[in-house]
């Protein structure tokens, strides 16, 4: 079941106000593809795939940013129409092929076409991103939160990671928070793992990092999302490891009530 409300055709994000100088965004939180756009030329099981979104992650994202009493946004689209973490027109922003699937409907498309979705989905989410910010008050934290899949088509070998922090050259926020993580017994924690913030970190770059806003990218495995109470035991946790940190990094965010 997806974690995320679909409406046709799907709206570009989702906002939940907050009452904290922190946001909290999902990039990948719908698998919604617009009714002009058909199936993009893919069963139903790709569709609902890792290949189009982060399941699990749009719960996690809702419910930590009510715990933090944080701003959220969310993606309304799938990442194969257009991915909202990479630069508009760069390698995986509209991908042709996504973990050895083929994406039909995204080959040979015309850069009209491709400038199409980036102003009807990229574009309002970014948007959405920004004036969060800007609404949370001075100098708030930004914070991503992604699901990956326990294995690649294109590297089988599992996994082992269960969350991963992800970050670029700023790690006021992800150096604290791989400490917490790594303190609870049992729990197989990634630094830049198993993706780089140095390599894909486009949203957090645009919005945080170049204004010098703490942030920081969390990674959690799908599989271990999947159970119907997962992502509120999920959010719990990270809610725990970050509200003691978001403050000394500059944001004034307090647990909800």
């Amino acid at each position: 079941m997806r974690d995320s409300e679909e409406i046709a055709p799907p709206a570009p994000f989702a906002l939940v106000p907050g009452r904290a100088a922190v946001v909290v965004i999902c990039d990948h939180a719908s698998a919604a593809i617009p009714p002009d756009l058909g199936d993009l030329g893919l069963p139903a099981a790709a569709r609902d795939s890792h290949i189009a979104w982060d399941p699990g992650a749009a719960a996690v994202t809702r419910d930590l940013a009510r715990r933090l009493g944080a701003w959220a946004v969310l993606g309304g689209v799938s990442r194969l129409v257009i991915d909202c973490n990479r630069p508009p027109g760069g390698a995986g922003s509209v991908p042709a092929e996504s973990d050895g699937v083929a994406v039909p409907g995204n080959r040979g498309l015309t850069a009209a076409a491709i400038e199409a979705r980036i102003e009807r989905w990229f574009r309002p989410y970014h948007d959405a991103v920004a004036a969060a910010l800007a609404a949370a008050g001075p100098a708030p934290a930004l914070v991503a939160v992604h699901s990956f899949t326990p294995c690649l088509a294109s590297r089988p070998d599992p996994r082992p990671w269960q969350v991963g922090v992800l970050w670029n050259r700023d790690d006021r926020l992800a150096a604290p928070l791989l400490a917490a993580l790594r303190a609870r017994p049992g729990l197989v924690v990634g630094d830049n793992e198993p993706y780089s913030g140095r390599d894909t970190n486009h949203t957090l770059d645009r919005h945080a990092g170049a204004a010098g806003l703490p942030h920081v990218s969390i990674e959690i495995r799908q599989d271990l999302l999947a159970a119907a109470d997962a992502p509120a035991r999920w959010a719990a946790l990270l809610a725990e490891c970050l509200a003691p940190l978001l403050g000394a990094a500059g944001g004034a965010a307090r647990a909800a009530e």
